[in-house]
């Protein structure tokens, strides 16, 4: 990585901590509200990045007229300046220890209390929907630690001021370089470790169903909870109307034995969570990160123009969560884009 200047960090660092101290003079609720005017400027200035989110949006919900997917485009914009704009400049005030039960809804979670509030290591995985940051945040809160992976930034003095927000009532933040060794005493240890899921992996990770096309997942996280036999929580914390309040909903528990008789189990466990992910951004598509290029990597096959292989055929059709009518939607979809490349 390229030396950055002290110059270049301080011209990035300092606006925004002008921002950050403009921001927390105004009650959230009407900053949230200012978020939507910056949306609608930043379609205009980046129409790329804008037109990448309708494109993601047709793809995903095909049936929607353009002005659905034109107003979803929009939210989701919105919502990204709020994560960035309210949300992370005021967590370690709008929601603390003392506090937190006016702010967040842990109902939906009830179902996975028992992994969650007992002693032994958990994965808790979430995607680019709702507020990625809260969800692991949200239970060091309540009282339930979590150690989340994450990429440093660049600039090392907005690094280390987000990570104090972020840190401020006992998340760990492990950055993922060299983290591999930390992950593995956390699990030994009994520990929670959190990570966003829906990253996209590159040519060489393993491409699943999500929302009707294959995307590239990494293996790394379904062969860690393989190998420690580590169950898996699939939830988001999603933004009640346009406040600061949030409710945490489940996605999936996905247990040991649910994988232990799958004949591909890699697969199996990589499948299922990113479905369970496409179901939460589905109940509330509006926050979900359409600009993400998720589908950015494409299968070999897809890449050189043929069918999709029959193992991997095989793979999609064993998916019990899938009827054979969206398998065929599935492989044909793949097809056409191998035909169209």
């Amino acid at each position: 990585m390229a030396q950055r200047s002290t110059i270049r960090n301080l011209a990035e660092y300092l606006p925004a901590r002008l921002a950050a101290s403009v921001i927390n003079c105004f009650p959230p609720e009407r900053n949230l509200s200012t978020c939507d005017l910056l949306a609608r400027a930043y379609s205009i200035a980046a129409p790329r990045h804008a037109q990448r989110a309708m494109d993601n949006l047709h793809a995903s919900f095909p049936e929607w007229d353009h002005a659905r997917l034109k107003r979803t485009a929009h939210e989701s914009i919105r919502y990204l300046f709020q994560l960035a704009m309210v949300d992370a400049m005021t967590l370690d005030r709008s929601m603390r220890p003392c506090n937190w039960h006016r702010r967040l809804d842990l109902s939906g979670v009830k179902d996975a209390m028992d992994l969650i509030a007992g002693g032994g290591p958990l994965l808790l995985l979430t995607g680019h929907c709702g507020n990625w940051e809260l969800l692991g945040y949200a239970l060091s809160v309540v009282g339930y630690p979590i150690h989340a992976l994450a990429r440093p930034l660049d600039n090392p003095l907005l690094n280390r001021w987000l990570l104090g927000i972020r840190q401020a009532w006992g998340l760990q933040v492990l950055t993922k370089w060299g983290a591999t060794p930390e992950m593995q005493r956390i699990i030994n240890e009994g520990g929670r470790l959190g990570f966003i899921a829906d990253q996209n992996a590159g040519d060489g990770g393993i491409f699943v169903p999500f929302f009707g096309r294959l995307a590239s997942a990494y293996k790394s996280i379904a062969l860690l909870a393989m190998h420690h036999e580590v169950p898996i929580i699939v939830a988001t914390a999603r933004r009640c109307h346009q406040t600061v309040n949030y409710e945490i909903v489940l996605g999936d528990v996905i247990r040991p034995e649910d994988w232990a008789e799958q004949e591909d189990p890699l697969y199996y466990v990589t499948a299922r969570y990113t479905h369970a992910l496409e179901k939460l951004i589905r109940q509330c598509p509006s926050q979900y990160l359409w600009m993400h290029r998720r589908w950015k990597s494409r299968p070999k096959h897809v890449l050189a123009g043929r069918a999709m292989p029959d193992s991997l055929a095989r793979r999609i059709a064993a998916l019990p969560w899938y009827s054979d009518t969206q398998v065929e939607a599935i492989i044909d979809t793949s097809n056409q884009e191998a035909q169209a490349d």
